[in-house]
Parts: structure tokens; C-alpha cells; sequence
């Protein structure tokens, strides 16, 4: 004989077999699996035992029409796809993103700009009911995402400080302290006796770029522009850099890279060369991505940003500002603004962490 809990064989729990089973009506079961308050205990604790043992799983598009909530999360990459998946920075980012959103039960759905085309199509999956809000990284100076975002009307956290015109007030962003890591970086260049001290910048298009190159800039004022050399935050763009440095300033003691890709490229370079690290040139770099860092050669004095960490926190203040998660830990943040889940921007501290190459 059949269950009259399930109407056919292999069928799909609804809310009705969980109500019989419980015991209890079908709006009780629906306002406990959505969350809803005004439910005695004593019945939410039969509901979510019914729930569990036949298997229920709530339909997510029916809930989103009482909810008006998706439980999906955006997270658009202004970068094409070759850069994001060869990266580790964006793996780093992406899985504190995702545990902070399974840690919530929310879904995550990536999306990457490979050109201007795509733009239009985020903005129209953005402005389509399909998310709760959108984590938006790597956005350079001319990029019309954040226009185009605003438009789509969600609830937005970015990832570094905003570029544009009164946009560090306006949003909610997550950065590091990247002038402070970048002034401690070349303070150490310099407290190792090293006078000519080089930059590898990273794509200057982007504010974490420009803020390392100022932070540079602090400490070393009337430093040569000769020894600045622009790179795109690449192993090829470092190597391309560094070839540029040595062909300019071939008397260059140290290098302050953009991040760890650079200087990973930077020291190729200079080992084919012939120049030695640090014995003839101390190279520092910028992110500590372990893969890269630990095993650079020799392996790489950096500056260290926690970039999981940063991803959790966008995460976890965007789910702050739907009442979904509480305030991010600040012990392990230097929060700006008065409250860190609406309207304020959070910058991490860095640290230098030292290894062979300086």
C-alpha cells in the first residue's frame, strides 16, 4: 500500500506529507521552513523532525515568491576566464567566499567578464530575480560594472576600494591596508642597505595597484621614475618589467613587485641573468599566495594580505545587510564606518612575512 505521504513512488516530498507527518497544518510547515517567526517550539521541533526523515527539500522557486528571497549570491569577476582560473588570487577569494555562503545555505553563482559584450548580459541575469546580491572583484578604473550594478538595483559589496568618483563613501567594500604593506615593503628593501630600489607595479587601472605604487612612492619620494616599471600583476608582465629595469637601471640592488606573480617573474629574470637573490638583488613581493611564495627560488620574502579572509567578509556583510549572519569578526578586521554590515567599508591589515629572497 502506498504512503498517503508521498502520492507516487519516488515522488518528491511536499509540504503536505511533512504537515501529516507533523502534524500540524501546512502554514506552520511553511512559515518553519522559511524561517518565519511565530511557531511554539515544541511544533518547529516536529516540523524539522518530519522534514528530516521524509527527505524534504524546500522548492526554491516557490519559497523565493514568499521569501522574495533567492538564496543565491552573484559574484562577478571582472577578468576573463585564462586570468581568473590561473590565478590562485581568485581561488584564494572565491573559497572564503563559498564557505561563508554554504555556512548559510546560500548558493553562489560566478560570473566572469570576458569583454564589454558580457557586460550587458550581467547586468540583465543581475536585474532578473535571480540573486539576493552581488560580490563584485578586480574592477578596473573604466569599468561600467558598477554603473551598470547600480542600475540592476541589488544589494552590492566589492571587493577593494572603489576607483570612481565618490564610491568610497557610497559602498561597501572589503580591501587590505595595500599603501601600508606596500611603505613596510620597501622600508625593509631600505633597512637591509639597499639604495637603488626598484617597483614593479601591478595594472594601474586598478586602486590596488595605484595604492602599493603611493606606498612605494612614501618611502622613496625622490626615487628615479626609471626605477618604476609597469607590470599587470602577471608572472609575463614581471618578467617583461624586470627585463625593462635591468635594461634601464642595470645597477639595481632590490625589487618591490606588485604582488607574487610578478615577482615570481621577476625572479626568472634575474636568474637568467646571472644576477643572485638577494646576494646582488632582494625582490619582496605582495599577497603571500603560498603555491607561489613558498615555492618561488629562492622562496619569496612578501607582504601578506589574508585574501580568504577578505572574501569571507564581503560575503558575510552582504548576508548582514538581509539580517542573515551577524556583524564579521573585527578582531581580525580594522572596520571603517560605523557599523560594518550597512554602509561601511572593512580594510584588513597586512604583515611582512619574510623568507629567502629578501
Amino acid at each position: 500500500m502506498r504512503s498517503s505521504e508521498v502520492s507516487e513512488a519516488g515522488a518528491r516530498p511536499t509540504l503536505e506529507a511533512v504537515a501529516a507527518r507533523a502534524g500540524v497544518s501546512r502554514a506552520t510547515v511553511s512559515r518553519v521552513v522559511n524561517g518565519e517567526a511565530g511557531v511554539r517550539e515544541v511544533l518547529a521541533v516536529k516540523v524539522r523532525r518530519a522534514v528530516d526523515e521524509l527527505g524534504y527539500v524546500p522548492n526554491r522557486a516557490a519559497r523565493s515568491l514568499v521569501t522574495r528571497r533567492y538564496d543565491a549570491v552573484a559574484v562577478v569577476i571582472a577578468e576573463p576566464e585564462t586570468r581568473v582560473f590561473a590565478d590562485p588570487f581568485f581561488a584564494l577569494q572565491l573559497r572564503g567566499i563559498s564557505k561563508e555562503l554554504t555556512a548559510h545555505d546560500v548558493q553562489l553563482v560566478l560570473l566572469l567578464t570576458e569583454g564589454r559584450a558580457d557586460h550587458a548580459r550581467v547586468g540583465r541575469y543581475l536585474s532578473g530575480g535571480h540573486v539576493d546580491g552581488a560580490l563584485v572583484f578586480s574592477l578596473h578604473l573604466d569599468d561600467p560594472l558598477p554603473v551598470i550594478i547600480n542600475g540592476a538595483g541589488v544589494p552590492t559589496v566589492f571587493g577593494g576600494r572603489p576607483g570612481w568618483t565618490g564610491g568610497e563613501d557610497s559602498v561597501r567594500y572589503v580591501d587590505c591596508d595595500n599603501r601600508g604593506g606596500a611603505r613596510t615593503a620597501v622600508r625593509h628593501l631600505a633597512g637591509l642597505g639597499r639604495t637603488r630600489i626598484a617597483h614593479i607595479t601591478g595594472a594601474l587601472d586598478q586602486t590596488s595597484a595605484a595604492d602599493r605604487l603611493d606606498g612605494f612612492r612614501d618611502v622613496l619620494p625622490a626615487g628615479s621614475a626609471r626605477l618604476v616599471a609597469e607590470g599587470d600583476f602577471t608572472p609575463a608582465g614581471g618578467e617583461r618589467a624586470m627585463r625593462h629595469l635591468l635594461d634601464r637601471c642595470p645597477d639595481v640592488d632590490a625589487v618591490f613587485a606588485a604582488n607574487d606573480l610578478s615577482a615570481a617573474g621577476a625572479l626568472r629574470v634575474l636568474r637568467a641573468a646571472g644576477r643572485r637573490v638577494p646576494d646582488d638583488v632582494a625582490v619582496v613581493g605582495f599577497d603571500d599566495m603560498l603555491p607561489v611564495a613558498e615555492q618561488a627560488d629562492p622562496p619569496l620574502t612578501t607582504v601578506r594580505q589574508d585574501i580568504e579572509e577578505m572574501g569571507r567578509l564581503m560575503a558575510a556583510m552582504l548576508l548582514r545587510g538581509q539580517d542573515r549572519c551577524p556583524v564579521p569578526d573585527e578582531s581580525r578586521a580594522r572596520p571603517r564606518g560605523a557599523d560594518v554590515g550597512h554602509a561601511a567599508s572593512v580594510v584588513l591589515p597586512t604583515e611582512l612575512v619574510r623568507r629567502e629572497s629578501a
